[in-house]
């Protein structure tokens, strides 16, 4: 029978993939379970069309990897048939490690970035399917010979980050964010084993560069959105502390003791638990004894987002001492849960990070050069931080913040 079945995507149309394995791989039901996986956390609280999942986007990428490698394959370069699968295994399961709302939980139910997860995954998988994902573990790793087909994966120029910016800005309706990935794709050469950017794509570069500052600060960090994943946040420690947790067997598993050792044991726990698991227990907790819990579980359900203060520099304390104040006052609570409800923290942006590996230019004359030594675009130096301080809204109480972006 034909496993290869095509797909309708929104984004790129009608797609299908040249390997019977990789839709071996789509129906495991580790890899389904990325249906129930949101994208974008909690963004659609802000823009309402984000709801597309971790499903959504693995396919995209895994289609911008096959026009990758076709286009590297007429310009020469030597990618063998289980190279060219072993690659796109790798960039369809490059987030199969994603938990519940993808990055708002992000270390929370397991204390490990996503990727290490994923690597579990494909580990398990690997045994499963016995030693077909061999290669791809090693590109993933960057052990294998080709380190180009690893900066496929994971660099500055992947096919994870073509495809989240343009699958992202297509669903929010950001058109700041839409990448011209095809013409990126076109100007794809490898010299030396690395990844390099034909010269005449390097404004396409640049718009690339600009548009993932744009989604950036404009989509991924707008405050309402950083809100609602610092109340997601509170909420899943304060269901940690609670003594009486309403939730699924699932989810109770890693509620009950850190766990921190990636054995198939803990994958195959955590390829059970998703955005519902979080959803369900939230709604149980919507009338719970723990005032705390409630507070937030009713804040999230109908959308009360806590107000956000941002800010170039750290908040005062003074500030935060006069909302401790305020909050114990409203919701008649002691000083330290008021704290509690005060949620910090800060984030920080490269449009350009230097200190990753350079996206490399290749010149018409055949040699390299830094792209931070090509363009005449000053975008490498712009970092940016910002300071956020969220907190329940309280009605008709205005909070002067000093030093507001």
């Amino acid at each position: 029978m034909n496993k290869k079945k095509i797909f309708n995507d929104p984004v790129y149309g009608f797609i299908r993939f040249p390997f019977d394995f990789l839709y071996d791989l789509i129906d495991h039901p580790y890899f389904q379970r990325l249906r129930r996986i949101s994208q974008m956390g909690l963004s659609h609280y802000v823009y309402p069309g984000a709801l597309h999942t971790r499903f959504h986007h693995a396919l995209g990428a895994l289609h911008l990897m096959t026009r990758a490698i076709d286009k590297l394959r007429l310009k020469g370069i030597a990618i063998s048939d289980d190279e060219y699968e072993a690659v796109c295994c790798a960039i369809l399961l490059h987030d199969i490690g994603h938990g519940p709302f993808s990055h708002a939980l992000e270390g929370k139910i397991v204390p490990v970035h996503h990727e290490s997860l994923s690597l579990a995954y494909m580990q398990v998988l690997n045994t499963e399917f016995e030693g077909k994902l061999d290669l791809a573990i090693k590109i993933f790793k960057n052990e294998y010979s080709k380190s180009f087909l690893h900066q496929l994966v994971s660099g500055q120029l992947d096919m994870d980050r073509l495809d989240y910016l343009n699958r992202d800005s297509f669903f929010t309706g950001v058109a700041e964010g839409v990448i011209g990935y095809d013409r990126i794709i076109e100007m794809l050469h490898v010299v030396d084993d690395q990844l390099v950017i034909e010269e005449k794509g390097i404004y396409s570069i640049e718009k690339f560069l600009i548009s993932r500052r744009i989604m950036y600060w404009q989509v991924y960090y707008h405050k309402a959105s950083v809100a609602a994943e610092y109340m997601l946040i509170l909420f899943y420690e304060l269901l940690k502390k609670s003594k009486i947790i309403v939730t699924s067997q699932s989810l109770r598993y890693f509620l009950e003791e850190d766990k921190t050792e990636l054995s198939p044991e803990l994958i195959h726990e955590h390829s059970k638990i998703d955005d519902i698991d979080i959803v369900f227990t939230i709604k149980e907790h919507k009338n719970s004894n723990n005032k705390l819990l409630r507070i937030i579980s009713e804040s999230i359900l109908d959308r009360r987002l806590f107000t956000c203060h941002v800010n170039n520099a750290p908040h005062s304390s003074d500030l935060k001492d006069m909302l401790r104040q305020k909050l114990t006052e409203h919701y008649d609570i002691a000083s330290s849960d008021a704290s509690l409800l005060i949620c910090e923290g800060k984030e920080e942006k490269f449009a350009y990070d230097q200190t990753e590996n350079e996206i490399i230019i290749l010149k018409k004359d055949g040699s390299v050069i830094n792209y931070s030594d090509a363009t005449d675009f000053n975008i490498e130096n712009r970092n940016t931080i910002k300071y956020f301080m969220c907190h329940p809204n309280i009605k008709n109480v205005k909070f002067a913040v000093p030093n507001p972006i």
